[in-house]
């Protein structure tokens, strides 16, 4: 009887560990698939340039297209301000992206992006991206949004990648929360401004 008890007890145990590891097993699944995403440009996720532009730029260009979109529930008016650009491989471009704020309180978003198709990914360098950081809009803003970007020559050397010849970078905003101090602070410009503009 001692026996089985103390068998139970090790099993217990034993379940217990298991169900342990896999919980933290669970929360650290999320920021390594990100990583992943992020090293091998699984899933369209963009590499990210410590450096600046690519080392050289070579004769053969890819046509960039881009595109724009809001989560349901995000105010914003968003779009691209141009639909595509040709550049050479290696060749630092730069494009806008436009929103607006349309409603009568500040409003935050946060943008999600990828590219497409997938095994571009891990090619498409970005140098400075407004997606980096949570953008902020005060009532009636309407802002102009760059990323400086450039497409990896290491592309070329990969036999399914190299026959690319369109890539089309997207962006999704989503709202993101204002804390109150920084709402506060974000609406005290255009409460200053409001005499002036009702005189004008």
């Amino acid at each position: 009887m001692r026996k089985s008890v103390s068998a139970q007890k090790k099993t217990a145990a034993y379940l217990a560990g298991v169900a342990a590891l896999m919980l933290s097993l669970s929360f650290a699944a999320v920021p390594f698939y990100d990583w992943f995403c992020r090293v091998t440009g699984y899933a369209g996720t963009t590499s990210v340039s410590a450096s600046g532009g690519a080392a050289e730029v070579l004769d053969q260009t890819v046509k960039i297209r881009f595109d724009a979109s809001l989560e349901a529930g995000m105010p914003w008016e968003f779009r691209a301000m141009q639909p595509s650009m040709t550049i050479r491989i290696g060749e630092t471009g730069l494009a806008f992206y436009e929103a607006y704020n349309p409603t009568n309180k500040p409003v935050g978003g946060q943008a999600s992006y990828n590219v497409t198709p997938d095994q571009s990914g891990g090619y498409f360098t970005k140098i400075e991206c407004f997606c980096f950081t949570e953008q902020i809009l005060q009532p009636g803003e309407r802002v102009q949004m760059p990323v400086s970007f450039y497409v990896d020559p290491e592309i070329m050397k990969d036999p399914e990648a190299k026959l690319i010849k369109e890539i089309t970078l997207s962006y999704t905003f989503h709202v993101a929360d204002i804390p109150e101090k920084q709402a506060a602070l974000a609406v005290q410009p255009a409460l200053a401004d409001a005499p002036a503009k009702a005189l004008e």
